[in-house]
């Protein structure tokens, strides 16, 4: 064993020693990539506190933390030199029917908490593509669903609980001055044990797919298109001028199942069951065809009970106004021969507008481009600073927690609270405990 391995061994028993019982040296190795399997992580220990008392104790004896959640973030933002902590046994649920909200543990992931609230009577108001991430990972990246009047995920949430460098338990609430920059704090805030989400009365859903919708289209008819359903995602390979898929999940009365029209926009409903790639089996897709079912079951694009243990794919994301978002698709789009050889499916999807500062939806009502990609690193990292470059007129800002090239300097172009947001990380945390290469570039170098 050479020297720098004994350190690191040395140093990873001494504080396994320091945290046990809940910290168990074994609990790495399962969690040593992300879910994509582009990135393996640097920490030298997994803790995985049992409850907010742990929490607290592993939190205050630790020099440098960051959080893990499901790990489907596809850049180092949730990377540690140190230490990362699992908050998986953090899994309260907890309905307040007449304030109409939920306080949720930090390991709480959307599909278990969508059947449970159904089952009160009540939704969220938006949900991603994914069921399986948690809601905390969801709500400091700013994740988002779809729809023109629908807020990212992290818009749903009324109060945050987090615990700070010194092992103290904060809690922010919309009316505390902080609230608007803790939410989507990018990890760098403390470590968050519980939110509270808004809840919105249960609704059930329709999904119709519907395929080869011209750009043209989109040219004069781009907001009514977006904002003919409650979520509307048009999937593209960037080839011969369309999208190959509109994706259409609509809220309906109960009792009732609406006739899809035959055309939309002159594109065509789809007949069977289709998965966004072409030719791919959409046995894990929710339910399409029109058929009724209850918002969980239609407002993700995968089903609840598909559990993907990995996924062989990169993922990149740009926000651009949406009042621009015409011409940032033929941007885009003139790197189409480019861009399609190294490319699974791009899906532009709507976000409204919000006051968070770090959200990418900040202040702009906004057109997500989200690009996945195969897992190609070099190619698609040399394809990324021609993207951004494209898209540089348009304002556009990288989702935090997929890959991106963009400098600092053009973050803090970006997001003109970034300022605030550096004071507001060092008040609750004034020695950098929870911050790592990606936060120090990108939010203090910026």
């Amino acid at each position: 064993m050479n020297k720098r391995q004994f350190l690191k061994t040395s140093g990873a028993f001494a504080a396994t020693s320091m945290l046990a019982p809940f910290a168990q040296a074994d609990d790495l190795k399962p969690h040593c990539t992300n879910w994509a399997g582009n990135l393996t992580y640097h920490a030298r220990q997994l803790i995985s506190p049992r409850n907010i008392d742990e929490l607290r104790i592993a939190v205050r004896q630790t020099t440098r933390l960051r959080a893990l959640g499901s790990r489907h973030s596809f850049n180092a933002i949730a990377d540690s030199a140190f230490n990362q902590i699992s908050l998986v046994h953090l899994d309260s649920m907890e309905v307040d029917a007449k304030a109409r909200t939920l306080t949720v543990g930090a390991g709480v992931r959307y599909g278990t908490l969508a059947p449970f609230i159904d089952a009160q009577g009540f939704a969220v108001h938006n949900l991603a593509s994914l069921p399986h991430i948690t809601v905390i990972g969801a709500a400091n990246t700013a994740t988002h669903g779809s729809g023109v009047k629908n807020g990212n995920l992290s818009t749903a949430v009324s109060a945050i609980e987090f615990v700070t460098a010194d092992g103290e338990l904060v809690t922010l609430s919309r009316k505390d001055p902080h609230f608007l920059g803790a939410v989507v704090a990018l990890g760098a805030i403390g470590v968050v044990s519980r939110v509270t989400l808004d809840l919105v009365p249960r609704f059930d859903m329709a999904q119709t797919v519907y395929q080869d919708l011209s750009f043209d289209q989109l040219e004069h008819n781009l907001e009514a298109i977006m904002a003919s359903a409650y979520s509307v995602s048009l999937f593209t390979d960037w080839q011969r001028h369309r999208a190959t898929q509109v994706w259409l999940k609509r809220r309906i009365d109960a009792g009732t199942q609406p006739t899809p029209e035959p055309t939309f926009y002159g594109a065509r409903l789809a007949t069977t069951n289709l998965h966004p790639l072409t030719g791919h089996s959409a046995e894990n897709c929710t339910e399409q065809l029109g058929v009724p079912g209850p918002w969980y079951e239609r407002l993700p694009h995968f089903r609840m009970n598909f559990t993907p243990s990995s996924g062989a794919e990169l993922q990149t994301e740009y926000f651009v106004p949406r009042n621009r978002a015409y011409e940032a698709i033929l941007a885009i789009e003139s790197l189409r021969d480019l861009i399609t050889p190294h490319l699974f499916i791009t899906e532009l999807r709507s976000i409204a507008a919000d006051d968070l500062w770090m959200s990418m939806a900040h202040q702009q009502d906004s057109l997500a481009i989200h690009f996945t990609w195969k897992p190609e690193t070099t190619e698609v990292t040399a394809l990324l600073p021609l993207i951004e470059e494209r898209l540089a007129p348009f304002g556009a800002r990288p989702h935090w927690a997929k890959l991106f090239t963009m400098p600092p300097a053009r973050l803090r172009q970006l997001y003109p609270q970034l300022p605030e947001f550096q004071t507001l990380l060092n008040h609750y945390d004034p020695h950098g405990k929870f911050r790592n290469d990606f936060v120090q570039q990108n939010i203090f170098t910026a």
